[in-house]
């Protein structure tokens, strides 16, 4: 029964993290080059602070789910599972994290390029991740 709930939860955090990460990544990070240069700052501010309350909390709620799946059910899928969170965790902190530092300093059309293409890698990721999560149910 807990697992089945658990197993349910996992799919349905990361498919609200899918569904953020495809709006961020094909509508809000584009707009980024539209911000006029004297605004790119707090917009930025604003941006970074706000997304984080929605995707912080769920990135590690999807975390501990992946860890509980496969300490209860250590099969392909669920190791599948994990690695899919922790190459999302590695990319959100080599790639995408250091480029909302340097934005943070100013617009850079450059930086923003960067952070769109490596962000639709861990778009992918997490594509992946709710396909394994789907699997795992079936």
């Amino acid at each position: 029964m807990y697992f089945l709930l658990m197993f349910y939860l996992n799919l349905t955090v990361s498919s609200i993290l899918l569904g953020l990460i495809l709006t961020i990544q094909f509508v809000h990070y584009k707009s980024f080059k539209f911000i006029d240069n004297e605004e790119f700052k707090n917009f930025h501010k604003f941006h970074t602070k706000n997304i984080s309350f929605l995707v912080v909390p769920l990135m590690g709620l999807e975390v501990i789910l992946a860890l509980l799946i496969i300490f209860y059910d250590s099969s392909l899928l669920t190791l599948l599972n994990l690695i899919s969170v922790a190459l999302i965790w590695v990319s959100t902190f080599l790639f995408q994290v250091p480029s909302h530092n340097r934005l943070s300093e100013g617009k850079s059309l450059n930086e923003i390029h960067k952070l769109i293409k490596s962000n639709l890698y861990r778009s992918i990721l997490w594509f992946l991740k709710v396909i394994i999560s789907l699997l795992i149910i079936i």
